[in-house]
């Protein structure tokens, strides 16, 4: 056969081998074809955004109808799955890269995040070792420097990218809890020991449940979870803290870590993270700062002098899907013990030896994930395509939507802010005349409802101490002025009545 493998030459490239047939990938033609069809389909849907709802009535036995089905045994054109994606699927998605999604804390993908993920996507590199990755693993160091000096953390401490502030959050008080001496529970274990006093973790009333989540997962049991009560501007108080680790040590428990929270998710309350680190350094107990939402915030001039300092933690996280318009998932964990994650986390089977010289990073060691995507690259050219300074602008411009919404409020009758914050979370109700908490925590309820259903903006609640209240956040990167208008024409109009 008069084949270049039978002459002993090598096969030109892209040639089919026998038997290859239509088994491999999209040509590199087709790819480029098909994502133009893409790329035009997703500028009609953001050229459309304003028009398009955040979120439409649909119950699961619709969608299900919609979406349920056997698998094709033969190809589908590209051209119509990407049309029945765009009918079927993405109307029923809640649109939360909307300038009318408000609801929880939004976050907000942009134009170079996106492109980055393709790009991410197309070469499919595995940042788990250096020597399988080496400039996945630099940029990771070099972003997560970057996103260091922006938090205001000190850019040589031990880091890592994680998926989210839960996976952070538990990957911190992992390695505080292996920081314990003399308990060894990183070889021995927790079960059937009978030398191991009680672990205690503490953290506010305000806290988010990924403190709960990592007691679970760590043996240290929701019974333990520590949460305290906050003060008037909902934030974790020293002294009540102190006192808590004093009691507990007098009872035989061990803390293991205080968790604190810059930006609280309710209300964007600022834990004063100096005073905390104050008292948990008398304690020698590990500070963890929950600054996914509030940590970033430094980039921009207007809340830095107030926001807390968080150098003192002994760990951090930050969030730039939260803050930075950077596509899900991209979560910075930082900890200045240096060393403490890796001897949470490093265990290197014998397939993964390498003989790698000038200490590189072996992302690999920082935390429960093996395979790890190329996370960096979103980061990296958001950060290099906007600018700090341009990133700090539009940060800045939220913040300004925030504060309009709030002077509406102080300036409507019948109206109030149910707690004060820095950042682009704005807590508000509606009081009806004349009637109780019940009935204003129901009246509220329907408003929100009433809102949610018109489609056009998307609100959450949160129930605080004197009741429940409606949560505007402001997060997305296409946000302008008119979306405050609109945002209080829905609330107030739902309030009298008209929709």
């Amino acid at each position: 056969m008069n084949t270049p493998e039978a002459a002993g030459e090598p096969r030109p490239a892209g040639e089919p081998g026998p038997g290859d047939g239509a088994l491999g990938d999209w040509p590199p033609h087709v790819l480029e074809e098909n994502g133009a069809l893409l790329l035009a389909r997703l500028r009609r849907h953001f050229e459309r955004l304003r028009e398009t709802p955040v979120r439409v009535p649909s119950t699961p036995v619709r969608v299900r109808t919609l979406l349920d089905g056997e698998p094709p045994a033969e190809p589908e054109d590209f051209e119509t799955v990407l049309a029945d994606t765009f009918r079927h699927v993405v109307p029923h998605l809640v649109q939360w890269n909307h300038p009318g999604f408000h609801a929880y804390l939004p976050n907000s993908s942009s134009g170079p995040g996106i492109l980055a993920e393709t790009l991410a996507a197309a070469l499919n590199p595995n940042a788990m070792l250096w020597h399988t990755s080496p400039a996945a693993s630099a940029l990771e160091e070099t972003v997560l420097r970057w996103l260091a000096g922006l938090a205001g953390y000190p850019p040589d401490a031990e880091a890592v990218l994680l998926s989210g502030a839960s996976s952070a959050t538990f990957t911190a008080l992992a390695a505080a809890r292996d920081a314990l001496p003399g308990l060894d529970i990183r070889e021995r274990g927790l079960a059937g020991r009978a030398d191991l006093p009680v672990l205690r973790v503490y953290t506010s009333d305000q806290a988010h449940s990924s403190v709960d989540k990592a007691a679970i997962a760590l043996g240290a049991g929701l019974a333990n979870v520590v949460r305290l009560p906050t003060d008037s501007s909902y934030r974790l108080r020293p002294g009540v803290l102190d006192a808590a680790l004093r009691a507990d040590r007098a009872g035989g428990m061990l803390p293991l870590a205080v968790v604190a929270t810059l930006g609280t998710t309710a209300v964007g309350a600022l834990d004063p993270v100096p005073r905390l680190a104050e008292v948990c350094a008398r304690h020698g107990v590990w500070l963890h700062v929950d600054a996914a939402y509030g940590g970033l915030w430094r980039a921009t001039d207007t809340p830095r002098d107030v926001l807390p300092a968080i150098d003192a933690a002994d760990s951090v996280v930050v969030n730039p899907h939260k803050t930075l318009f950077t596509p899900m998932h991209a979560s910075a964990l930082y900890c200045r013990r240096r060393g403490a994650l890796a001897g949470a986390f490093r265990l290197v089977p014998e397939i993964l030896r390498t003989d790698d010289a000038g200490g590189p990073t072996d992302f690999m060691d920082r935390s429960l994930e093996l395979g790890r995507g190329f996370r960096a690259l979103k980061i990296w050219w958001l950060i290099r395509c906007f600018g700090t300074r341009g990133i700090a602008a539009r940060m800045e411009r939220l913040l300004g939507l925030a504060e309009e919404l709030r002077r509406r409020v102080l300036a409507a009758p019948g109206w109030e802010l149910t707690a004060d914050a820095v950042l682009p979370v704005v807590c508000l109700r509606h009081l009806p005349p004349g009637v109780g908490r019940q009935e204003t925590d129901a009246f509220n309820a329907r408003l929100l409802d009433r809102v949610n259903a018109i489609g056009d903006v998307f609100l959450s609640h949160a129930v605080l101490r004197d009741g429940y209240t409606l949560r505007v956040a402001f997060g997305n990167l296409h946000s302008r002025a008119e979306d405050v208008d609109q945002v209080w024409w829905r609330l107030r109009g739902a309030a009298a009545g008209e929709f």
